[in-house]
């Protein structure tokens, strides 16, 4: 049976007033001592205050990782049109390359072949209606980079209800080139489970085994 009291922090706060207006009518009747009512108020009162307080921190958590965002995105757009300009001088050594950080390209070309590896999922729920999912290679935690071949990672989910049993369950949400894949939801999602399950993609299309399946819930 579901519960009366709303999970999603809005409706609690539109129920709770609706409670207290009810109650307040003949607080008597319902078994309630003037104490009580006193202390029914003052606690929904700080509930107030501290959403409104959570509501403040997100909204200017959001607007930091935005702004993060589009600086790295600066950088990462200047460094990657000098890379480029570098790529083509033929002065330059595959010593020096390596010494850049910056890639090495190989003289014999390889086959692409299905992925046999699994991605390692990990979700940062903390920003409202949002779900940050990091993903790694399970054979390279300590880095970001894809497996060869891999031409991004596949992002299935399934909201509500208890984890997926099987694939067929998940709805398809995005192939992601670049970890993290940032999800969002609506306010009628607040309250409710996400599973995720992950998978590698080729570069010719093919993919590879299922992850683990990562679980968080969608914040109000």
């Amino acid at each position: 049976m579901p519960d009366y009291i709303p999970p999603a922090d809005a409706d609690f706060a539109a129920w709770i007033t609706t409670f207290r207006n009810g109650l307040n009518t003949e607080p008597a009747t319902f078994g309630f001592l003037p104490a009580d009512v006193t202390t029914l108020q003052n606690l929904a009162t700080d509930f107030d205050d501290a959403r409104n307080s959570n509501d403040s921190a997100q909204a200017q958590a959001q607007a930091a990782r935005a702004e993060k965002d589009a600086k790295r995105s600066l950088v990462e757009d200047f460094i990657r049109g000098r890379v480029a300009r570098i790529q083509t001088l033929p002065a330059v050594t595959d010593a020096q390359r390596n010494l850049l950080g910056i890639t090495v390209r190989s003289s014999t070309r390889t086959a692409v072949v299905a992925p046999d590896t699994k991605p390692v999922g990990t979700l940062d729920t903390s920003q409202r209606l949002q779900h940050t999912i990091n993903f790694v290679d399970e054979l390279t935690p300590n880095t970001r980079a894809k497996p060869d071949g891999v031409q991004g990672c596949e992002v299935w989910v399934k909201v509500d209800g208890p984890p997926p049993v099987d694939p067929s369950e998940l709805k398809y949400l995005a192939t992601d080139t670049r970890t993290p894949y940032l999800a969002q939801y609506d306010g009628s999602q607040g309250g409710k489970l996400a599973h995720y399950m992950l998978r590698w993609r080729s570069t010719r299309g093919e993919t590879g085994p299922w992850s683990q399946t990562v679980s968080g819930t969608i914040t109000n």
